[in-house]
């Protein structure tokens, strides 16, 4: 399985954003209270056990836990928030991103690039 690294904190999803210039970033954000957030985390696990894009690094924020983070992200990408969630970024800007039922193993395979 690809490593996922989890941010916990705003500094943490900062270096992320900022080392998306080098090599793109994908970020799930999952809500640990959710069962469509569950069903979408499965779907990401599958497509991370499978053939995830190497070239991507993998990053997961847990949006109860982590709210600031959470926050954060929508806030820099302009983006609204939702969860669950699937963002790719490169260049410090979104690429993709997709929600709820939408992120299944296949959507991820064709967008994570």
């Amino acid at each position: 399985m690809e490593q996922v690294k989890q941010l916990n904190t705003v500094e943490e999803w900062q270096a992320k954003l900022q080392q998306s210039s080098d090599k793109p970033v994908f970020v799930f954000k999952h809500s640990t209270r959710c069962p469509v957030s569950a069903d979408a985390y499965d779907q990401y696990l599958i497509y991370l056990n499978r053939e995830p894009n190497r070239d991507v690094d993998y990053c997961l924020v847990k949006v109860v836990e982590s709210r600031p983070v959470s926050n954060a992200i929508s806030e820099d990408l302009s983006l609204k928030h939702e969860s669950p969630q699937a963002i790719l970024i490169k260049d410090g800007k979104v690429a993709w991103h997709t929600s709820h039922w939408r992120i299944t193993k296949e959507s991820l395979q064709q967008n994570a690039k």
